[in-house]
Formats: structure tokens, sequence, C-alpha cells
């Protein structure tokens, strides 16, 4: 990895199932990397792994719709989701 800015960059997406619904379902994100852009989603034991939904929404085929968010707004919705988790078990 360089130290290039543009190959640490990250874009963050909230997933919302359903169309007209606002409640977040998930959350992905896509690192870019030297390789290329690497994707992942976030899973209930807050772990980061990689998936396809962001390539996928790209081409049409997800039947969720991702809204870009900030990184402040990803860290606030990370703690959203791991109180709505904890909660669950």
């Amino acid at each position: 990895m360089t130290g290039d800015p543009a190959y640490s960059q990250l874009q963050y997406y909230v997933i919302v199932a359903g169309h007209g619904s606002r409640a977040a379902s998930g959350m992905a994100r896509r690192t870019y990397t030297q390789a290329g852009p690497v994707d992942e989603t976030l899973r209930r034991d807050l772990s980061w792994q990689p998936d396809s939904a962001i390539a996928e929404w790209e081409y049409g085929d997800l039947d969720a719709e991702l809204v870009k968010i900030s990184e402040q707004e990803a860290e606030n919705l990370l703690q959203a989701f791991r109180a709505r988790w904890d909660r669950a078990i």
C-alpha cells in the first residue's frame, strides 16, 4: 500500500431495504486499494466481511437501496447497530 491518500479512501453506504423505507437494514463500505476496490458489509458480530452488495447495486441487481453517507454518519450508524444487535442477543 502506498502513502497516496487515494489508496486509503473509504466510502460508506447505508443499506435501506424496500422502496420507500427509511430504516437502515445494514451498512456497506468500499475501500480503494492499489489492487482495486474492496467491498465489505457489516455483520451482526460488527466485523466487516467481503461482500458484493455495492457492485450488485451499481449494476441494478440489488433489491435494496444504497445511500452514500459520511464517515461520521457511518460511525453513528455502527453504534446504533451495536445497540440494536446487542439487545437481540
